[in-house]
């Protein structure tokens, strides 16, 4: 995709208790003498490799997600030919996605604490198969916004349901590597935006990526619906509450003084990765450097292979509840002036090896999922995991559109605009960090020695 001011015009406007880990009955404020220990794990009746399936053919969902969040970076040409969107516009419709999906977090999260995974998954997901379905055919822009609303609707319990049986049924202290490896599994949707989607989209179009992610939703759906039947949790089952007392207890999250410094981190940090594995990467080096779509598509395709194994690697690596947090703080910086680098310097290689070190240092965010987990007392853990999830794919559609309205912005002054996009996703990252080391830290890491967690 060519960036310039002939090309962009006429721009447009554009849970649920993560499962708890002990039985939920009454939401209690956070004290100092909170005990310091993680929330241990209900020990699942179901055989090891029976979770592991019904893990894998969830993640199969998840991946889907990965891959249509991330369409935009390989369509973006197809895209502005068809339709000659703006750099705002572009960045709405890649960003539309992660508010959609963000959004309804909170929704499929209390969804699922009533009715549970399954049904919770199957009812939402056939959303994305008729999103990808309207997307293919849009003959008009607004429909193709509308097609990404329906299928980040579809798509949002996706992860969720990841992390809520993670906790559920896995061992609390292999809760950061089981979430690692579900994150990295999750990036194979990563690996098909990339070389084979752009292979794809240059021989029969953008609408024809659309038709195979459709059918292959389809074919997730049918794997769910086969294979996922969640085991019940030992002890007594735990009384149904109403729609406004979820809500409610939702609500006690935000008055606990430590949930806006993570939960601001939480907005940046995988956003920042996303806004340049899922729209900018591929603009940015065909329009700087000259490369063809499959090669950009081979650079996307190379980020998504290290991203499929750094969340694991960090999830190994976590060092424990009482280090975690500063180990958040100097990642972030890092990969703060990592993106700042990208901006500034002009050099194919050099940019090339500084993406391959973003998308290495990307898996760090697995750590803020474990940090979530020893913040909060055992009956808000849940909720707080999908608070934080909701928080984070909000600021993926946040930054993505962001980062359109900046680029646009910089081609009216006559600055170049990856320069200015990056320089942007830096600062965003370096203010999350500052609010997460300066805001109020959780009572309960603050307190007595903690196990590993």
């Amino acid at each position: 995709m060519v960036v310039n001011k002939h090309c962009f015009h006429r721009p447009q406007r554009t849970r649920q208790r993560v499962g708890s880990t002990l039985q939920e009955l009454t939401i209690v404020a956070v004290s100092q003498s909170s005990p310091p220990n993680d929330p241990p794990a209900f020990h699942s009746p179901a055989a090891p490799r029976t979770l592991w399936w019904m893990l894998l053919a969830l993640l199969s969902a998840f991946a889907l997600s990965q891959a249509y969040r991330t369409v935009t970076a390989i369509m973006a040409t197809g895209l502005q030919g068809d339709f000659g969107l703006s750099a705002s516009s572009l960045g709405a419709f890649a960003g539309l996605f992660g508010l959609a999906f963000g959004v309804t977090q909170f929704f499929m999260g209390i969804g699922m604490d009533l009715y549970g995974l399954r049904r919770t998954v199957l009812s939402a997901f056939p959303l994305t198969m008729a999103g990808a379905a309207l997307s293919a055919w849009a003959p008009q822009y607004h429909w193709l916004l509308l097609g990404q609303l329906l299928i980040g609707m579809g798509c949002a319990p996706a992860f969720l349901a990841c992390t809520v049986f993670i906790a559920r049924h896995f061992p609390a202290a292999r809760f950061a590597f089981v979430s690692g490896i579900a994150m990295g599994g999750g990036g194979l949707g990563l690996l098909f935006t990339g070389t084979p989607l752009a292979w794809l989209v240059q021989r029969l179009g953008w609408r024809a990526g659309f038709v195979v992610l459709a059918v292959l939703s389809a074919l997730a759906w049918l794997l769910i619906w086969r294979r996922v039947h969640e085991p019940a949790l030992p002890g007594p089952t735990p009384t149904r509450e109403s729609w406004g007392m979820a809500v409610r207890r939702f609500g006690a999250l935000f008055a606990l003084p430590h949930t806006l410094g993570i939960l601001l981190l939480g907005m940046v940090s995988y956003a920042a990765f996303l806004a340049l594995r899922g729209l900018w990467i591929g603009p940015l080096l065909i329009q700087r450097y000259g490369f063809s779509l499959v090669e950009s598509g081979n650079a996307a395709v190379a980020m998504s292979m290290i991203s499929l194994f750094s969340p694991a690697l960090f999830g190994r690596l976590d060092p424990g509840p009482g280090r975690r947090r500063i180990w958040l703080v100097n990642l972030s910086l890092l990969a703060s002036l990592l993106y700042l680098a990208l901006g500034l310097t002009h050099h194919a290689a050099l940019n090339l090896g500084l993406v391959l070190c973003i998308a290495t240092l990307s898996g760090y965010s697995v750590l803020q999922y474990s940090d979530v987990r020893s913040a909060y007392a055992p009956d808000l853990t849940g909720r707080a995991l999908s608070v934080f999830t909701m928080a984070m794919f909000l600021g993926v559609g946040m930054m993505q559109t962001a980062t359109g309205w900046v680029a646009s912005w910089a081609l009216q002054h006559g600055i170049e605009p990856y320069q200015a996009v990056m320089t942007s996703i830096a600062m965003a990252l370096a203010s999350g960090s500052t609010a997460f080391r300066w805001l109020p830290a959780p009572p309960l890491l603050q307190t007595g020695p903690r196990q590993p967690g």
